[in-house]
């Protein structure tokens, strides 16, 4: 035990131990620290949202949170433009799939002649962001959809990831 005298005359204590651990023990609580940190990265993929999908031609709302943009919100902070079209929405969701395919960390969910549905998994702590692309041949667009499952804010990522796409094409 150490004992420094502080000001006013206050003792403080200072006790150090040496805790000593068999291997076995050692080994239950590095077990026990992977199981926790595993189940722990494991939830922040969050559930996949059920309103995913075009419906009469439109995305699901942003919820009001800043980890979300679209191409058909009405509200500045969650509106991004849409992508460009190339020729058909084959061939415009075909450029997008071999950007995506050479990002890290994705897979293609859902796709059709019309939608594509892509899940984004960040590096380091394994959250999942669900980006959905449209190609609308009546405007002849490719409309896009960018949302975090889990949190409030996302920095920005969702909208850099679209700019980055867009970039590409």
């Amino acid at each position: 035990m150490l004992t420094f005298q502080g000001s006013n005359d206050i003792n403080i204590f200072v006790h150090f131990t040496k805790n000593v651990f068999t291997k076995g023990e050692l080994m239950k609580k590095l077990n026990f620290l992977l199981l926790g940190s595993s189940i722990f990265i494991f939830s922040c993929s969050g559930t996949m949202p059920d309103n995913l999908g075009v419906k009469e031609g439109k995305f699901a709302s942003c919820p009001n949170k800043s980890n979300c943009v679209s191409s058909q919100e009405k509200k500045q902070k969650y509106y991004i433009d849409p992508l460009s079209w190339k020729g058909s929405s084959e061939k415009s969701l075909s450029a997008i799939k071999m950007i995506i395919k050479n990002m890290p960390r994705t897979k293609i969910i859902k796709e059709d002649n019309h939608y594509l549905h892509v899940e984004f998994k960040s590096a380091l702590m394994g959250f999942v962001d669900d980006v959905e692309f449209f190609a609308d041949e009546k405007n002849q667009v490719v409309h896009v959809r960018s949302a975090s499952r889990l949190g409030y804010s996302d920095f920005g990522v969702n909208r850099k990831r679209i700019d980055f796409i867009r970039s590409k094409l």
